[in-house]
């Protein structure tokens, strides 16, 4: 009876190779989840560094009225030169801010574009201007001005940006 029980103490071959299949199917399920959040992250985190570039188009507009064409009417430097880690190129576009990923950008990322268009309260120009992302909700009252470019799936866009989303002033 004692060499019975002795020779079935631990897992046969067979039973270890069922517990790796099982934990790397898991794993390919959790893979897709994970790159998603990555790439909505890097979009994100390349908001801020475009700034400078909204308060120079909402400046232009305070002084003249109209949006800015491009970069140099709207003293910003030449689309190219304005990069970050995930970004490699800024163009301003008849007012319309367009962003094209690079750099370090997740492969799904290079070459897209997302575009952060002005809107504005029409007859009112003191009132500030506020940036929709991509496909986002206009606020109330509130006109947006120029064409939205973005071709980045709405999957990997921040919540902020998607499609219907409210965007905060």
């Amino acid at each position: 009876m004692n060499s019975i029980l002795s020779a079935r103490r631990g897992f046969s071959l067979i039973e270890l190779m069922i517990v790796v299949a099982v934990v790397a199917v898991l794993a390919l399920l959790a893979m897709p989840s994970f790159t998603d959040r990555i790439v909505r992250k890097q979009v994100a985190e390349t908001l801020p560094v475009v700034e400078f570039a909204k308060q120079n188009v909402a400046l232009f507009r305070g002084l003249s009225g109209k949006f800015p064409v491009d970069n140099t009417e709207a003293s910003l430097p030449p689309a190219d030169k304005i990069v970050g880690s995930f970004l490699s190129s800024v163009t301003v576009r008849d007012g319309v801010l367009v962003l094209v990923f690079g750099n370090g950008a997740n492969p799904l990322l290079k070459g897209k574009q997302l575009a952060l268009r002005p809107a504005y309260v029409p007859d009112y120009p003191q009132v500030p201007l506020v940036w929709v992302c991509a496909g986002a909700a206009v606020p109330d009252q509130m006109q947006v001005h120029g064409t939205d470019s973005t071709d980045i799936p709405a999957l990997y866009l921040p919540v902020a940006c998607r499609p219907g989303a409210a965007k905060k002033a």
